[in-house]
């Protein structure tokens, strides 16, 4: 599939886009069939979005009628933080999906945002009592590596910026 590197994506966003434009038929119809995939997955999320609130209100409640009533023990509240970070990374990654049907492109630095949002959730709900040091250890290395890479990615060289505003500053012909 040939990528096409728009001078927006190229200069400002460093993404990538699959074109339209493509002789052969084939390709077409399979990036139609994508592109309704695509819609159909954005819809699917949406409903796991509901569902997820909905599931967050009900455990919620669950939790707070028990005796003692409306007191959250820790483990309580870790369920809860739990539910809530899962139907945010839900939202986010619907946001992926709607970014790509609009602009037809993968934003990598949102999506990395996303991963981070992930495994920032796992470690938050972690019951480090029974949990093997290794996994604890891997995940930090993980979040390290994603941190590192959300940096990378985000990371605007001094040059590269001085450049792109003296060729802003610059009268254009018209």
């Amino acid at each position: 599939m040939k990528i096409n590197r728009r001078r927006e994506d190229t200069e400002e966003n460093d993404h990538a886009s699959l074109t339209t434009d493509q002789q052969d038929p084939l390709i077409k119809v399979l990036h139609q069939v994508i592109s309704y995939a695509v819609r159909a997955l954005s819809v699917l999320m949406a409903l796991v979005i509901l569902w997820g609130v909905v599931d967050v209100v009900y455990v919620l409640y669950q939790r707070l009628v028990q005796p003692p009533l409306l007191m959250l023990e820790i483990q309580d509240l870790l369920a809860t933080f739990g539910a809530f970070l899962a139907v945010l990374i839900a939202i986010e990654i619907f946001i992926n999906i709607t970014l790509y049907l609009r602009d037809d492109v993968i934003h990598v630095k949102l999506v990395i945002a996303t991963a981070l949002m992930a495994v920032a959730r796992k470690v938050i709900v972690f019951d480090y009592q029974i949990l093997d040091p290794g996994y604890i250890w891997a995940t930090g290395a993980l979040l390290i590596a994603l941190g590192i890479t959300y940096w990378l990615v985000a990371w605007k060289h001094p040059r590269k910026v001085l450049l792109r505003q003296e060729y802003e500053d610059e009268p254009r012909d018209r």
